[in-house]
């Protein structure tokens, strides 16, 4: 991976000076490392899986209007926040942009219905889903006004940050050239089979959070059933089990207790309780050095990509990056 356009940006030293929250309350600084994704969760136990998140003891909550379930992940913000006690600026949530709302006009509109639909004042943080921007005329690479749309939304302290997702690193030195402020933080897909580590390490150099979806790579019915694919499943990989069992731990809690070991959020997603429990004990799963040089050669051995629509959207995305 070629980081030469990059590394040679001067970022703005006060790049995240603005970033902050405008109300006298004191939240959460940073996003947890372990939260609770929503993507794919079903409107029937959406509210109920949420709940159980919070009760359970999540304080990172991933969400998306392009879930199409976020009035039912409100409710279930909101009846877990009163049955646990907790108040608001307890927790992070994070929703993202969609596509269609690209234009700088309809930046904040976007905002304005996730904000409603969550049934919440403010969120901890924003993300552009994608650089795509889609509308009458088709589909095509759009951010850089997009993003300073979104900037502006910090100055009317209806977010507290705002980020990027799924971005190349060419993407990423463009919206910097073009920007005062950076992104707080950059959501991409990584796990043992996609660990992009000098891509993450260079959000981590220049202060950018990195948050991870789909951690435990091809567990998400999403990407089809494992057994016909390109590489073994995952959580099934006999590395992965190896090493669970030796930990005392679950292969899901292995992976997950990985990538936060790289100092990124992970956000698995579940709509059952008992793995949703499960999930969250990856905090007590503690890997050894030998643990992680396994992990690292299977990122060599099954390299994949499994979230990349591409072809379907007639766009190049991912440019320079591992998996494409």
């Amino acid at each position: 991976m070629n980081f030469l356009t990059l590394a040679s940006i001067a970022l703005p030293p006060l790049s995240l000076a603005h970033q902050t929250p405008l109300n006298s309350y004191t939240p959460i600084s940073s996003p947890p490392l372990l939260g609770y994704g929503t993507w794919n969760l079903e409107k029937s136990n959406a509210s109920t899986a949420v709940a159980w998140a919070l009760k359970t003891g999540y304080r990172h909550i991933d969400c998306a209007a392009a879930y199409g379930n976020e009035k039912e992940v409100g409710r279930g913000i909101a009846q877990g926040l009163e049955e646990v006690g907790l108040k608001r600026q307890e927790i992070w949530v994070t929703s993202k942009l969609w596509n269609d709302h690209h234009k700088p006009e309809l930046v904040e509109k976007g905002l304005e219905k996730t904000m409603q639909d969550l049934g919440l004042g403010y969120l901890d943080l924003y993300l552009m889903h994608w650089p795509v921007t889609q509308g009458p005329s088709g589909t095509e690479l759009g951010y850089i006004e997009t993003w300073h749309a979104m900037v502006k939304l910090l100055h009317a302290g209806k977010v507290r940050h705002v980020g990027v997702s799924n971005f190349s690193p060419a993407q990423m030195a463009n919206l910097i050239a073009h920007s005062a402020i950076k992104p707080f933080a950059h959501q991409m897909e990584l796990h043992p089979y996609l660990q992009q580590s000098a891509w993450v390490q260079w959000h981590q150099a220049h202060s950018i959070h990195v948050t991870a979806y789909s951690p435990l790579g091809n567990s998400n019915p999403t990407y089809g059933d494992p057994s016909k694919g390109d590489v073994p499943a995952l959580l099934k990989n006999k590395a992965v089990k190896e090493i669970a069992e030796k930990r005392g731990c679950t292969p899901a809690t292995v992976v997950l207790a990985w990538g936060m070991g790289r100092g990124t959020s992970v956000i698995p997603k579940s709509q059952h309780a008992d793995r949703i429990s499960e999930n969250y004990e990856a905090k007590k799963c503690d890997l050894r050095y030998g643990d992680l040089k396994v992990i690292e050669e299977l990122g060599r051995k099954y390299l994949h990509r499994f979230n990349n629509p591409s072809k379907s959207w007639g766009v190049d995305l991912y440019e320079g990056l591992d998996g494409v």
